[in-house]
């Protein structure tokens, strides 16, 4: 008798423990299922900084992805948190556990850096300063630093030339020293033996072609003729002319809105003003594109010495190995400018 009465609380006890052992693989199962297969309800983009607190994250995810969607990740941050600084991309669909997997761990999504029409050094760091986590100041002294100058061979005229104009893909964390390194590296990836080989065929370092690129640039946009632009200056530098350009002067003035060059302005004292000194400037008066550096490299033969514009504004030029006929072709220009109203 006594026996039978321990073998029913025996069991009884069992019976218990079993319950809850189902009840708790129930709401294991719930748990891992809410974590496991909770998705992101729509796209999201987050931009984490060093002073984002976790709720701030966790209300962000909310807000962009779905109440659900966030849940599961704030659950899975009592495991390890997420508020490590970096821009992520959540797609639609993803799921928690991937999520979380990539903000705990820094798996941040790489940003398209581009630039381009940028004259100077201060231009390229409020760019900086715009599309990445850096500041203008951060970058504009890593910039300024002559350490890092000597690294690489440049001066503050000649840096310009190091940065190309292009899109890169970088963490919006990247550091100005980091950025720097990667934009030499695209710097060298350029400048290899085939296109150093086309620069010493023209007398000239890749620096040089660069600066000379940036002239040609600023003279005319419009692309079939920069290859003729850039032998007309070759022609001038062999034969020790003068360059007398245009946008040199306007650089030298430091007034990019200039529409028109006057003979003040070409009186101003700088080494940049090709009107009153030889050669080429001591850097380039803007950052090119890589097409016009290999325009400059390419020039095709020409035995032109002076170019104006075409009074038609049209953007395009009239070629000339003949100063009696680039004095006709100014003049024309000139009564343009003057019919305009264009001082």
């Amino acid at each position: 008798m006594e026996t039978n009465k321990l073998l029913k609380k025996a069991n009884s006890r069992l019976l218990i423990i079993t319950c809850l052992t189902i009840l708790v693989v129930i709401v294991a199962a719930i748990v891992a299922t809410t974590l496991l297969f909770s998705t992101a309800q729509k796209s999201g983009k987050l931009y984490i900084t060093r002073d984002t607190s976790q709720q701030t994250v966790l209300d962000s995810i909310e807000s962009k992805c779905g109440s659900s969607f966030s849940t599961a990740i704030k659950l899975l941050s009592n495991i390890r948190d997420i508020n490590r600084k970096g821009y992520y991309e959540i797609e639609e669909g993803t799921t928690a556990l991937d999520a979380w997997r990539m903000l705990s761990s820094g798996a941040q999504t790489p940003i398209k850096f581009t630039f381009n029409n940028i004259r100077t050094l201060d231009n390229f760091a409020e760019n900086a300063d715009k599309s990445l986590e850096m500041t203008k100041e951060e970058i504009m002294a890593e910039m300024s630093d002559p350490d890092v100058l000597k690294k690489y061979g440049f001066n503050k005229e000649t840096l310009p030339a190091m940065l190309m104009p292009d899109t890169y893909f970088v963490y919006w964390t990247i550091t100005p020293k980091q950025l720097l390194k990667k934009l030499n590296d695209a710097y060298n990836a350029f400048w290899n033996e085939s296109n150093k080989n086309k620069a010493a065929k023209l007398s000239l370092n890749p620096i040089e072609v660069t600066t000379l690129a940036s002239i040609v640039e600023e003279e005319t946009a419009y692309g079939p003729e920069k290859g003729t632009v850039a032998r007309l200056y070759l022609n001038r530098l062999h034969k020790g002319m003068k360059l007398q350009s245009d946008p040199t002067v306007k650089f030298a003035v430091g007034d990019e809105s200039l529409k028109r060059i006057l003979k003040q302005h070409l009186l101003t004292e700088s080494p940049y003003n090709t009107y009153m000194v030889f050669g080429l400037p001591p850097g380039p008066i803007r950052m090119p594109m890589k097409s016009t550096i290999n325009a400059v490299l390419n020039a095709p033969q020409n035995d032109y010495l002076y170019m104006c514009a075409k009074e038609d504004f049209s953007g395009s030029h009239n070629f000339t190995s003949n100063y009696a006929t680039h004095m006709g072709n100014a003049r024309r220009y000139q009564a343009a400018l003057n019919a305009r109203g264009i001082k």
